[in-house]
């Protein structure tokens, strides 16, 4: 049987990059599950595989068989990205494979493929050197294999399409696999072979067919709320007062059994501490759990937060950023800022404020798991972070990771929600209360909303100091915040310039590619965020209020000194120092932050008259961390109605350089979800905790952005020759500010916090 589990570095203060290299070095896979009941559990998603010796596997990321199948191990999550086709087409352009013969395998969870994770828009960018070398290095040993064959030079053959060929004799991938092939590469073998130059590139950069397509139109493709195992009976979770500390006092299922179909209600024994209080009603049917739990009655003893609500958390926010000692302070250079400050001409400090954002996927939260025959735990979910997820199980159920394995299954939306496998846990201790019994558990939308790891709101002060010639001198960047990762993955956790640690994925955005003289920033940990909900991440993190801070205080600074917004961002992108930028990715630095600025800009009409009530914003940011940055612009177009204070986008034009575009429709469609994600969380999306609960509970009242008010939305790409970034996300950041940028511009009003509502906008006219 193979092992299972994950592997951690026990390392403390991980770099992104230390970090991301580290997965890379394990990679990833992901295939559509098919029939589970008769699943072996010793193959990946039970793929069925041809014998041992009729299959060659140049690395652990793909296998070639001898009918000339490639199967494509991607450890990525899909949840509508294509995630598998663009990696399969890295390794298919360096194998010089024919793409029909491609397969894409979605892989459960194991040891071997090493950290498990589908997030930070990381997926392409980090499997780019990783599969071009794999399929190097298959084609290298399929060569050498033909050349050997024909008793040749391999410098004389040539591998296209599937094939080797050299003069009139051909052999097939397959064929040569047939004669049994065994070659291996070192690592050093692996990093000195030739790889293809740019210019020679024909699946990278160009269309093809999504491997994907056919099994989610013809409705072969497994969601995890698809999953069935024979004998499962379903749950029906009844959800606590407050999140963190409750603890159930009293149950009375006397009305419940009545019900036909009704089995037991359970209050869960949850070492782990991931799910305190939860009681699970469990039934024969999805429709019988869901009417008994209606007539079961729950008595709590609720913990600490219910009596904490949104406004606490920004009294909080507000109090840790005015206390000088709180917080970690990031390596920007020089951040010796008070004697700017205290030397300066004129200077500028405003607050920008985030509220609760909730994930809202289209498939509510879910999972199956159950004890196999094997004895080994069997979770049944779609999964964004199985690395993340398995030390909770193995906390909750008592056993050691190795005894459990996540099995992949499509994600009807994740956008950071799953990466926190925290409701996988649940029907996990259900199942073990019951013996193993499989056990089925899907949230609907109310207990999905309640139950979400939320966006956390976040206050921000920033500061600009300006010499007597209006000129920059210092600036710094103050964030107050709930940390996902001090909750869920300390380990993370690098340390400032004085020694505090801080969470990366929290104030990433703040250290920006402008020259603004001495920079200081500082991240703060909203504790009591931190212990009311779980803070999660969410389609942008950290970025989606830094890049809302600095891109709108950034506007706010150009007026204090009468510059053209355009040009006074121009004029502090400067390629020079840190903001230079290094290989393979960041090369270029602030530079290439200056021209998608300049693209957008043309692509609006920058400068152009405007409608009355009616004009442009800009606004421009780099995704996500410094040293993986996807440099994005956007420009948009707004009308404001003063009667009723609604504001209509118009236009929202997206200028995007992020390296070599690998899957061209797939980044499109990337870059128009993440700017419409951004449109939504700008002037629809939003929440707030009323007494330790999310106050909205489906989506009558929790309104993300509807087609009727979607804008004209244009994409273009800067052609670039720099390795890959991601694209998932970075298009977010920048169009709430760009949104508020452009209200301002119309009818002269400035807005600090998001989302902008209506109400926001008639009060700020009525100040004005």
């Amino acid at each position: 049987m193979r092992k299972l589990g994950n592997t951690h570095t026990g390392a403390t203060g991980v770099t992104r990059r230390g970090f991301l290299i580290g997965m890379t070095a394990a990679g990833v896979s992901f295939g559509f599950p098919r029939t589970w009941a008769a699943m072996d559990p010793a193959t990946p998603n039970g793929a069925v595989l041809p014998d041992a010796a009729q299959v060659y596997e140049p690395s652990l990321w793909y296998s070639i068989d001898s009918a000339g199948k490639i199967k494509v191990n991607i450890i990525r999550a899909e949840m509508g990205q294509h995630v598998g086709t663009s990696i399969a087409r890295i390794l298919a352009e360096e194998l010089e494979a024919d793409w029909q013969d491609i397969e894409i395998i979605h892989v459960d969870s194991n040891e071997k493929w090493g950290l498990m994770v589908t997030g930070g828009s990381w997926s392409v960018s980090q499997s780019w050197s990783v599969y071009r070398q794999a399929g190097a290095a298959g084609k290298t040993a399929l060569l050498e294999a033909a050349a050997k064959q024909w008793n040749v030079s391999p410098s004389k053959c040539q591998a296209i399409k599937g094939k080797i060929v050299y003069g009139n004799n051909t052999l097939s991938y397959g064929e040569l696999v047939a004669k049994g092939l065994s070659r291996q590469f070192s690592e050093d073998e692996l990093k000195a072979l030739p790889l293809k130059a740019n210019k020679d590139l024909s699946l990278v950069g160009h269309h093809v067919t999504s491997l994907d397509i056919v099994n989610k139109t013809n409705g072969n493709a497994l969601f995890g709320i698809d999953a069935k195992i024979e004998g499962m009976v379903y749950a029906c979770p009844i959800l606590p007062p407050t999140r963190n500390g409750s603890s159930v006092a009293s149950i009375d299922d006397s009305a419940a059994k009545s019900i036909k179909g009704y089995q037991q209600t359970l209050a869960l024994d949850d070492p782990s501490e991931t799910a305190p209080g939860w009681v699970m009603v469990i039934a024969s049917s999805f429709y019988a759990a869901q009417k008994a739990a209606k007539k079961v009655k729950v008595t709590w003893q609720a913990g600490a937060a219910a009596s904490v609500s949104e406004a606490d958390f920004m009294a909080e926010g507000r109090k840790l950023i005015q206390d000088p000692k709180q917080g970690a302070i990031l390596d920007t250079g020089s951040h010796d800022t008070d004697t700017a400050f205290t030397q300066a001409a004129s200077s500028l400090e405003q607050e920008y404020l985030t509220h609760t954002v909730l994930h809202a996927q289209m498939e509510p939260l879910n999972a199956l798991a159950f004890l196999n025959s094997d004895k080994i735990w069997e979770v049944h979910s779609g999964c964004q972070w199985q690395s993340l997820t398995l030390p909770s199980l193995a906390a909750a159920l008592g056993v050691t990771e190795k005894d459990i394995i996540i099995r992949s299954y499509l994600l009807g939306g994740g956008f950071g929600r799953r990466l926190n496998g925290d409701y996988t846990v649940p029907a996990a201790l259900a199942s073990k209360a019951l013996g193993g019994k499989p056990v089925k558990m899907v949230l609907m939308r109310p207990e999905d909303l309640q139950f979400d790891s939320p966006r956390s709101s976040s206050v921000q002060l920033l500061k600009m100091a300006f010499d007597q010639d209006k000129k920059v001198s210092a600036m710094e960047h103050h964030a107050a915040a709930g940390w996902p990762t001090k909750v869920m993955v300390p380990v993370f956790m690098p340390k400032g310039t004085n020694g505090e640690s801080y969470d990366p994925f929290s104030i990433s955005g703040a250290d920006h590619w402008y020259s603004v003289g001495a920079q200081k920033v500082r991240a703060i940990s909203n504790e009591l965020a931190n212990s009311s909900f779980r803070p999660g991440w969410l389609r942008s993190v950290g970025p989606g209020w830094t890049g809302w801070a600095v891109e709108s205080f950034m506007d706010e600074a150009a007026h204090h000194v009468g510059a053209d917004p355009l040009t006074f961002r121009l004029d502090h992108l400067i390629a020079e120092g840190r903001n230079a930028g290094v290989e393979p990715i960041s090369i270029g630095g602030a530079a290439r932050q200056a021209a998608v600025l300049k693209k957008a800009a043309a692509m609006i009409g920058w400068g152009q008259a405007q409608a009355p009530d009616t004009g442009l914003g800009i606004a421009s940011t780099f995704g996500q961390e410094r040293d993986m940055p996807t440099w994005v612009a956007v420009a948009v177009q707004v009308h404001v109605n003063k009667s009723n204070g609604l504001v209509t986008v118009q236009k929202l034009h997206v200028a995007v350089d992020a390296g070599i575009i690998v899957d061209p429709d797939g980044a499109e469609a990337q870059c128009q979800g993440a700017a419409l994600w951004g449109l939504s969380m700008a002037l629809y999306e939003g929440t707030e905790f009323v007494n330790g609960k999310i106050k909205d509970a489906n989506f009558d009242t929790y309104t993300p952005l509807r087609l009727s008010q979607t804008p004209e939305v244009k994409v273009e790409f800067i052609p670039s020759t720099a390795a890959p970034a991601g694209l998932g996300e970075p298009a977010t950041t920048p169009v709430a500010p760009a949104i508020a940028n452009a209200i301002f511009n119309a009818v002269g009003v400035r807005l600090r916090s998001l989302p902008m509502t209506p109400n926001d906008v008639k009060a700020a006219l009525a100040k004005a």
